[in-house]
């Protein structure tokens, strides 16, 4: 049934007026039936070698990062630079369990680490991070702008939240070439809160995509803790209004990383549609380099640090397995050496010629 009420400030005659349609009012509606979710993810059973192997990826990031410190601090790097320090586990745990012929990764502006779990050269991220013509994006995307086309990691964006909807895109040409591929989209608890991160949630189960939103809840967006700003922190739930599940995971946890990313993806590979990991992880510097981080006390970085740093633990693993202390310190001296090499090519190389300014601004398709 329709009613017209006329807006009692316009003249009445053929002029515009409102028209409401009442809707049936339901009562005693039966609850929402149990959905279909994947099944809890189980911790990594991983042999020696893999251990060791993810000993050493998440090594060269903490000390990877810890150089781009310094030279951010001595002028080499400019900008903003946000560094993984405290996160290792959740980048490698993840994309050691992807399909490097045919998934794609996409993340946001604290990328570096991502893109060294991805087996990306450390010599070509520093040089980019100095600005260098070697660099992988040219010299010209600086530390939050990195693209590996050939390795499929899209970047590297530096607009908050704006990788979630560019990663729903890249689901979709998986999807629609048919290529079996995932996409893994990376985002902050900062960015959990943006609109396009739910426009895309919609469109993605809708359709079925084939991508895993990764939240990465390091516990402060820029300077604000989650739970001040998120009336629901615990945001592995946030998809529950799309029908997305969701699954929390120690994201301090190599093991449970990898574990909650094998069950990812089988549900995902099987055609079921998106999921939602959020992974709870903590990072120990500030936001960016320019942030003094006075919001929290250093006895709660520190207590993190005794407590769960991720790789104190699996090196702890490893000398249960039997892992010499020699053989650890060794591998120690390979990863400086390997970041001092990175730095010195970074600052040896030189910058962008001018006429690089013109190029790369536009992509012209036939």
């Amino acid at each position: 049934m329709k009613q017209d009420y006329r807006h009692p400030h316009l003249p009445y005659g053929n002029e515009v007026f409102l028209i409401v349609a009442k809707a049936p009012v339901r009562t005693n509606e039966p609850p929402i039936p149990n959905r279909e979710r994947p099944a809890e993810p189980q911790p990594f059973e991983a042999n020696p070698e893999q251990l060791l192997q993810f000993y050493k990826e998440m090594l060269l990031i903490r000390r990877f990062e810890e150089k781009a410190g310094q030279l951010y601090g001595l002028g080499f790097i400019g900008g903003f630079c946000h560094l993984y320090i405290g996160q290792e586990a959740v980048a490698v745990g993840l994309q050691s369990a992807l399909d490097g012929e045919r998934d794609s990764v996409i993340t946001g502006y604290r990328d570096h680490g991502h893109m060294l779990a991805y087996g990306i050269d450390p010599k070509v991220i520093m040089a980019e991070l100095t600005g260098r013509a070697a660099g992988i994006s040219k010299g010209k995307g600086g530390s939050m702008h990195m693209f590996s086309t050939e390795k499929r990691f899209y970047g590297g964006h530096g607009i908050v939240g704006a990788q979630v909807s560019l990663g729903t895109g890249l689901a979709f040409k998986h999807k629609y070439s048919g290529d079996g591929g995932v996409c893994l989209a990376y985002f902050g608890d900062g960015a959990a809160n943006q609109g396009q991160v739910y426009e895309s949630f919609n469109m993605a189960e809708l359709w079925k995509l084939p991508i895993i939103f990764v939240i990465e809840n390091n516990q402060y967006a820029m300077g604000t803790s989650v739970n001040r700003a998120s009336s629901e922190d615990q945001l592995y739930r946030r998809g529950e209004s799309f029908r997305i599940p969701g699954i929390q995971v120690d994201g301090m946890d190599v093991l449970a990383c990898r574990g909650a990313a094998e069950e990812a993806l089988a549900w995902v590979r099987a055609g079921k549609g998106p999921v939602i990991l959020e992974m709870k992880t903590y990072r120990y510097r500030g936001h960016s380099m320019s942030d003094p981080a006075k919001y929290r006390s250093r006895d709660e970085v520190q207590a993190v640090r005794d407590k769960s740093d991720p790789i104190e633990h699996v090196k702890r693993l490893l000398t249960e397995q039997g892992v010499k202390e020699e053989e650890l310190k060794k591998v120690e001296q390979d990863i400086r050496k390997t970041v001092n090499e990175a730095a010195d090519f970074a600052e040896s190389t030189p910058e962008p010629e001018v006429g690089e300014l013109y190029t790369d601004v536009l992509v012209e398709t036939y």
